[in-house]
């Protein structure tokens, strides 16, 4: 990935709290035909050597079987993103573009065990069900259990490099930054102002 200096992010805390929040990602493999991507649920697992990310997915995706090949994988997670129009900076000559948060995950990803698999799925259940008002607890027979798990295989991804971009208008002044904030602020786009959020989360130019 491209990424200029004012945009590289490396302190590993910020970019584990980002994949923690944004765990939603693509997985990105290379098959006999050609690349190939999945859009799953990771869970990440912060530990000495550099951490790994579990999932699943389902037994019928092909991508599993791309894991024998020993190469690297990609998964990219994405934040908050958004236009960026050039009528929101003090500046006068200026140009469109798009601000955006990603962090790309390369490592080497195998098959689990049925233990793995179900502790991934309990894992990833509960952490989604952690944000509802009113979290799910129903009960399920364990029967019906290990026939929905013979439907899915679960997978480690153990990290071997991590690229981390924040592009949040840091190489323009502080105008313009404060400028964007209000243009996305205003705006009635989700998407505009989760960013806008998120841009005031990462830096210090609001305040």
């Amino acid at each position: 990935m491209y990424i200029p200096a004012a945009n590289r992010i490396s302190d590993p805390a910020r970019i584990n709290e980002f994949i923690h929040a944004h765990g939603f990602a693509t997985l990105v493999t290379f098959g006999k035909e050609g690349p190939w991507a999945s859009h799953l649920p990771f869970i990440l697992d912060e530990e000495d050597g550099g951490g790994r990310l579990r999932c699943h997915m389902a037994r019928a995706n092909e991508q599993w079987h791309h894991f024998d090949s020993h190469a690297e994988v990609l998964c990219i997670f994405l934040g908050p993103h958004a236009y960026i129009s050039p009528s929101w900076y003090s500046a006068k000559v200026a140009v469109p573009t798009w601000n955006y948060a990603a962090v790309h995950v390369y490592g080497r990803a195998k098959l689990e065990d049925d233990a793995f698999l179900r502790k991934t799925i309990e894992d990833t259940t509960a952490k989604y069900e952690s944000k509802m008002a009113a979290p799910w607890r129903m009960p399920i027979p364990e029967d019906y259990i290990a026939s929905m798990m013979k439907a899915i295989v679960g997978f480690s991804i153990r990290i071997t490099r991590v690229e981390a971009k924040f592009k949040l208008g840091q190489n323009r002044s502080r105008e313009d930054q404060l400028g964007v904030l209000a243009g996305l602020e205003r705006s009635d786009a989700l998407e505009s102002l989760s960013l806008a959020r998120f841009t005031i989360a990462q830096s210090p130019v609001s305040s």
